[in-house]
C-alpha cells in the first residue's frame, strides 16, 4: 500500500524547477533558521531521500551546492556537518521615493555588459507616454565588494543621449541619467515591483541558482511633452534587498 505524500514531497511537485535546486534551497533555509545549527550533523542521504521522495543522487546534488557555498562539510564514515550559516547581510534597499531613486548604493560598481544603439523597447503592456523612435539599450550589472546584486536593462531615448556624459552610465542610477538633463522636465515617473524567480540569464549574471527569489523592478520616466525617455527593468537578488516605504 502506497504511503501518503508528506508536505515536502507535495511542495516539490508544485514547481518545475529541478528537484536538486529546490532541495538545496530547502536545506539552506534549515541552516539559516537554526533547525540545522552550526556544528550539527545533518540526516544522512538515505533519510533525506526518503523524507523528500527523491533518489539519493538528487540529495547528493543538492548537498554539493551547499558544500560549494561553504555551508556544510562531508566526512567519510562520519557524516555531513553544518559549518556556516548563509550570509544574510540585507543591505540593498530599493527606494520608493523620487530622491531615493537618484542615489546609487554605497560602494556599488556598475559594469556595462552590453550597449546597443537604435534599439526598440520590448513589447509590453503598461507603458505610459509616447515611445521614442529608438533607444540606447544598456545591460548593466551592479556589484558591491565583488558580489553582483542587480542586473538591469536600461533604455534611454536616443535623442537625449547626446546630453548624458559617458561616465554617467557606469556611475549613476538609471533615473539619475535623465533627471539632471537641462532641457528635460520629468512630469511622470513611477516604479513597479514584482516578486519572481531567477531564470538562466539572471542566475548566471548574479551568481545565484535558477529559481531563487528575485525582485523585478521597472522604472519609467516621461518628460514634459509626453515622451517616454527612460525605461529601466531591473532584477535584484532577493537575498540581498529590502523595500522600505515611509508611510508618514
Amino acid at each position: 500500500m502506497a504511503q501518503p505524500e508528506n508536505s515536502t514531497v507535495k511542495a516539490l511537485k508544485k514547481s518545475n524547477v529541478a528537484r536538486y535546486i529546490q532541495l538545496a534551497s530547502l536545506f539552506r533555509n534549515r541552516i539559516e533558521s537554526g533547525e540545522w545549527d552550526v556544528g550539527d550533523k545533518i540526516p544522512n542521504v538515505e533519510v533525506l531521500a526518503k523524507e523528500c521522495g527523491v533518489a539519493t543522487m538528487t540529495i547528493r546534488q543538492s548537498l554539493d551546492i551547499l558544500q560549494s557555498e561553504g555551508l556544510i562539510e562531508r566526512f567519510r564514515a562520519k557524516g555531513t556537518f553544518v559549518t556556516e550559516r548563509p550570509n544574510k547581510d540585507i543591505w540593498c534597499e530599493v527606494k520608493t521615493d523620487w530622491t531615493g531613486l537618484l542615489i546609487a548604493q554605497d560602494n556599488a560598481v556598475i559594469e556595462i555588459l552590453d550597449d546597443k544603439p537604435n534599439a526598440q523597447l520590448p513589447r509590453r503592456d503598461g507603458y505610459t507616454g509616447n515611445m521614442a523612435p529608438s533607444y540606447r539599450h544598456l545591460k548593466r550589472r551592479h556589484s558591491r565588494d565583488g558580489v553582483p546584486f542587480l542586473l538591469a536593462n536600461v533604455f534611454v531615448d536616443e535623442r537625449v543621449c547626446k546630453d548624458i556624459p559617458e561616465s554617467a552610465y557606469t556611475t549613476v542610477t538609471a533615473m539619475r541619467l535623465i533627471a539632471d538633463l537641462p532641457d528635460q522636465k520629468i512630469t511622470d515617473a513611477h516604479q513597479v515591483v514584482t516578486i519572481g524567480a531567477a531564470d538562466l540569464e539572471t542566475s548566471e549574471a548574479l551568481n545565484i541558482s535558477i529559481g531563487d527569489p528575485v525582485a523585478k523592478v521597472q522604472r519609467v520616466a516621461v518628460n514634459q511633452v509626453g515622451d517616454l525617455i527612460l525605461v529601466a527593468n531591473g532584477v535584484y537578488r532577493g537575498d540581498m534587498m529590502k523595500i522600505s516605504v515611509k508611510l508618514r
